[in-house]
């Protein structure tokens, strides 16, 4: 699992975030678990890091939600991030507490590192401002996460993914999908972000990057260049169509349960602001079309996807949990 910290070198008189995090699914069950340890500075300032922990339940309806901010983030011996002085991320290790909730997992995977952006040289170009890696695109967590009101979450073999990523800024709108569970394909997984930026007042189009893992083969989507992905989306799921290799496209349809979704508040480094809603048991469609549009492979997770929407409107109707960022 290729990572590293970059808030240990980040200039003082420069801002920035960076973010590792994880989720994991019920196999059985439409249970997901989403565990985000975050950095924050604004220019001039310190870095804050931030614990962000969300249950997912859609039998219960509303997800759990706590979140806590404190001082003097650092890198752990062999890990990735510490929050609090006691939270803990690192290669196959992930364990802390956020408020009443806790958690202690273990996590392997097989799947080399996942580097979303393509060309290369975009992880050293100033544009995009946020860049994006899946050190685990696909990973089994085993363990135990407590909260409060339910019996402890006993994960054995849960599929899910290690995700990070860092910058100046967030793009300006953003989708993210990642799927697991695809019945009939167990080791298939996708990962993909989608993304438009603001550049002197105004809107990019959509950029996708991303991986499909089909048969224990990756498939490129999207990418700089190319045909650009149609999107249509709202805060209760999306439908994307993203080309492919080889004339290939992928369609995709995801659908948040209702009630289901947790909304978050994020922060720029420049004071800036976006809504985030994110549901990590969304039900996946996809269609797999060759040159010609025919379909050549039918994709459905009944709740291993995640559906994520980082958008600056307000009024998407998810309610937002009661804690500030920054």
């Amino acid at each position: 699992m290729q990572a590293s910290a970059v808030f240990p070198g980040a200039k003082a008189k420069v801002g920035m975030y960076e973010s590792f995090y994880l989720r994991a699914v019920s196999p059985l069950d439409p249970i997901g678990v989403w565990i985000r340890h975050t950095i924050h500075k604004r220019p001039g300032h310190p870095p804050q890091g931030s614990l962000w922990f969300t249950v997912f339940d859609a039998v219960r309806g509303a997800p759990f939600m706590h979140k806590l901010t404190a001082p003097h983030p650092r890198v752990p011996p062999g890990g990735w991030v510490e929050i609090d002085g006691q939270a803990r991320f690192g290669p196959g290790l992930a364990e802390g507490s956020c408020g009443a909730a806790s958690w202690s997992l273990s996590f392997t995977t097989t799947e080399p590192e996942l580097r979303h952006l393509r060309p290369e040289f975009l992880y050293r170009a100033p544009l995009p401002r946020t860049k994006l890696t899946s050190p685990a695109p696909l990973a089994l967590f085993d363990g135990i996460v407590e909260v409060p009101g339910r019996a402890p979450l006993e994960l054995a073999g849960w599929p899910g993914m290690v995700g990070h990523n860092w910058g100046a800024q967030h793009a300006e709108r953003w989708i993210w999908v990642h799927g697991c569970q695809f019945a009939d394909s167990p080791g298939t997984w996708l990962d993909l972000a989608v993304g438009r930026l603001a550049i002197g007042g105004r809107m990019t189009p959509w950029v996708a990057n991303g991986v499909l893992s089909l048969d224990g083969v990756r498939q490129r989507l999207g990418g700089l260049f190319g045909r650009r992905p149609t999107v249509a989306e709202t805060a209760a799921g999306a439908v994307l169509e993203v080309a492919g290799q080889n004339g290939s496209s992928l369609e995709l349809r995801a659908d948040v349960p209702r009630g289901a979704a947790a909304g978050w508040r994020y922060a720029d480094p420049d004071g800036g602001e976006h809504d985030v809603v994110n549901c990590s048991i969304a039900g996946l469609r996809g269609e797999l079309k060759d040159g010609s549009g025919q379909v050549t492979r039918v994709l459905r997770s009944e709740h291993g996807g995640v559906y994520e929407l980082g958008m600056r409107e307000r009024d998407h109707g998810v309610a937002l949990a009661p804690f500030s960022d920054g």
